[in-house]
């Protein structure tokens, strides 16, 4: 009996797995984190607490990736969730400061429409190619947390020095990986409309 010459694609993977509800558990976490900073924005030990939730959230995106890639467990609603987890928990804590007073609006801003321009930007970007997360995006990722823990953190005078200059390295990269996407973005798109002529 000959093989099939077009063999069907293997089912997708079910969304309920452990990856997809660590996800889960990130988007759950950030109108709990979001209450925590806003509510109680002066309290030290209020403070500490809502850097452990951060902490704890920013570590469930490692951990839910880390179990994908290893299992091989790739789902539709993996690819959705998770990007939009990510920046909702991290844009929650930068409007966050923002709204108490600790961290300028326009780094926000900036930081902002960076994070989801590149993200609208590599979906419309798809019908040319895939722009994978580069080392510098990892980079700006780990600097952004850093960041952000050191701000929730109730430091100590001689210690704000060192959350400034973490959350001015961490904009620096932000912006510059940016611009590192918009460079690949436009070469995939001449790359493939060249292609085609």
């Amino acid at each position: 009996m000959k093989a099939s010459q077009n063999p069907q694609p293997a089912p997708e993977t079910t969304p309920w797995n452990v990856p997809n509800a660590l996800t889960a558990f990130r988007i759950v976490l950030v109108p709990v984190f979001a209450w925590m900073l806003l509510a109680h924005p002066d309290e030290a030990g209020w403070r500490v607490m809502t850097a452990v939730v951060f902490t704890v959230a920013i570590l469930t995106d490692t951990l839910d990736g880390y179990l994908a890639r290893k299992h091989n467990i790739i789902t539709k609603f993996g690819k959705l969730a998770d990007p939009i987890a990510d920046k909702a928990l991290t844009g929650m804590a930068f409007i966050g400061l923002s709204i108490i007073g600790e961290l300028w609006w326009w780094v926000t801003i900036a930081i902002l429409v960076r994070e989801w321009g590149i993200t609208v930007m590599r979906f419309v970007i798809l019908r040319y190619g895939v722009m994978a997360a580069g080392r510098g995006g990892k980079l700006k990722t780990v600097l952004q947390s850093v960041a952000v823990i050191l701000y929730l953190l109730p430091l100590p005078d001689w210690a704000q020095p060192v959350a400034w200059s973490v959350m001015a390295l961490a904009f620096v990269v932000t912006i510059l990986t940016g611009l590192d996407y918009i460079r690949e973005a436009v070469q995939l798109r001449r790359a493939a409309t060249t292609d085609h002529r």
